[in-house]
């Protein structure tokens, strides 16, 4: 089959169209024949090397997936041959198929298409439980998140109205802030042209999605309510920061942070389960569209990245596999 193989270490130039063996659906697992793959930013740090540790040297990027099931394992139930699903994989989706554990499939929404599905995993879990499961987010609470328009940035905004919060968000121009505005948020933060802290601060917030680090995390625990929530999914201006250590003693702040690439697949499967339960449903209501920027061949997956690495885009980035 062919594949995206990081060749080495590096900038974008080191993803390379190869041909691969075909990996076999081992027991409890489903191949899936890929339509179409999302770009997520931990598939730049790791060709970069920068995510784990490791050498990425050999490996085949990619998160989430969207197809038909091919093959099915020995011990699986739940799906057949040309079912239509989207995954969470912990890496191999920029290829023709993939191999995935069973229960971390979900149908592919009614009313989707298979690649507007391919968007939705990496986001919605990695939402679903930073915002909901381990923060718990509730109806009538003030909810931001720092990078309103990457993927993660929009289904929080849309996830947060459709269970009653009330979305914030900062972006770095008028257009993107002008996007999460119409897509739900109460109002968006240009953080190139004004202070976040001073225009939220009067507002108070109750839980804070944070993908940005450094400088932010003194802002964020000023503009946090008593029992505030503060949530880490990456620190893209730097992991060290200060903290007030009395600040967060007087508000009773809890300050939290994960990765849902190497957390358990009995974990992954938990929260399928409770993704498929929740939040599908909004999905097939309308109340969660998926948004997809652009969408670019396989062989074209350095581009991809070159535009992810830009943060041009609004919404996710995907790659054409199979028709």
């Amino acid at each position: 089959m062919k594949a995206i193989v990081i060749t080495r270490a590096g900038e974008a130039d080191v993803l390379q169209l190869r041909e691969v063996p075909a990996p076999e659906p081992q027991p409890g697992q489903v191949l899936i024949r890929v339509a179409a793959a999302g770009l997520n930013r931990s598939d730049v740090l790791q060709r970069q090397g920068r995510y784990g540790g490791t050498d990425p040297a050999g490996q085949i990027p990619g998160l989430e997936v969207a197809g038909t099931v091919e093959a099915v394992g020995l011990e699986v139930q739940r799906w057949q041959r040309g079912d239509a699903v989207c995954a969470l994989l912990a890496g191999g989706g920029y290829a023709e198929y993939a191999a995935v554990d069973a229960r971390h499939c979900l149908p592919v929404p009614a009313g989707l298409s298979v690649e507007d599905a391919a968007s939705l995993p990496e986001a919605v879990f990695t939402v679903w439980y930073n915002v909901f499961q381990q923060p718990g987010l509730k109806a009538g609470e003030n909810f931001l998140v720092h990078g309103g328009s990457s993927g993660i940035g929009i289904t929080a905004i849309q996830l947060a109205g459709a269970m009653g919060a009330n979305a914030y968000a900062t972006a770095g121009s008028a257009e993107k802030c002008a996007f999460c505005e119409e897509i739900g948020a109460v109002r968006c933060i240009n953080y190139r042209t004004e202070d976040f802290e001073e225009v939220l601060k009067p507002v108070g917030i109750d839980v804070i999605l944070d993908m940005v680090g450094g400088p932010y995390t003194p802002k964020n625990l000023r503009i946090l309510n008593p029992e505030g929530r503060l949530t880490f999914i990456n620190a893209m201006q730097g992991a060290k920061t200060e903290i007030n250590a009395l600040e967060v003693m007087n508000k009773r702040i809890v300050i939290s942070g994960s990765t849902l690439k190497p957390r358990s697949a009995g974990f992954k499967a938990a929260l399928a389960a409770e993704v498929e339960q929740r939040v599908w449903p909004l999905i097939e209501k309308g109340k969660l569209k998926p948004v997809v920027h652009g969408i670019f061949s396989l062989d074209e997956a350095a581009d991809a990245h070159r535009l992810m690495e830009s943060s041009r885009h609004i919404g996710k980035i995907l790659l054409r596999i199979n028709n």
